[in-house]
């Protein structure tokens, strides 16, 4: 036996990881493509979605992205016509990100496309949502590892 089992590709949580994910996007691809989206962008208009007209480090926070990589998407995003971006009134600092209406419209494309994503996995609704469960509560996990390590 090798010394270094654990060392072996299909052993690796982080290639499960890597290779689940890699096979979502990519079955997210198409449908994104004919609407003019990107999977990130996918992210951003989601989290637009949920709560309209939010700041750029709000998005931000919740993608766990650098705010100076959304803003070359945004900019993207907002020539498509999906959003708009407005200074705050009160702080100058604080660019808003609002959607249109042909941003909002689009919606119920991408509902569809999620829809066809979640059917191709295979799983059924109750394994789906397990397994959603318990990737975020390996997120969870690892960041509170993380911020631990950080303060000893």
């Amino acid at each position: 036996m090798n010394e270094y089992e654990n060392l072996k590709l299909d052993h690796q949580l982080c290639f499960a990881l890597y290779a689940a994910t890699h096979a979502v996007t990519r079955a997210y691809y198409d449908g994104l493509e004919q609407v003019g989206l990107t999977y990130t962008q996918y992210l951003v208009m989601m989290v637009l979605w949920e709560k309209d007209s939010v700041s750029v480090g709000s998005i931000a926070q919740r993608l766990d992205l650098d705010s100076a990589t959304l803003t070359p998407m945004l900019k993207r995003l907002e020539v498509a016509g999906f959003i708009t971006r407005k200074r705050n009134k009160e702080d100058e600092r604080v660019v808003e990100v609002s959607l249109t209406k042909r941003g909002t419209e689009l919606q119920d494309q991408i509902a569809k496309v999620q829809k066809g994503v979640e059917c191709q996995t295979g799983l059924c609704h109750d394994d789906f949502i397990q397994l959603r469960s318990s990737l975020k509560k390996l997120v969870e996990s690892m960041a509170t590892s993380r911020e631990k390590k950080a303060a000893a």
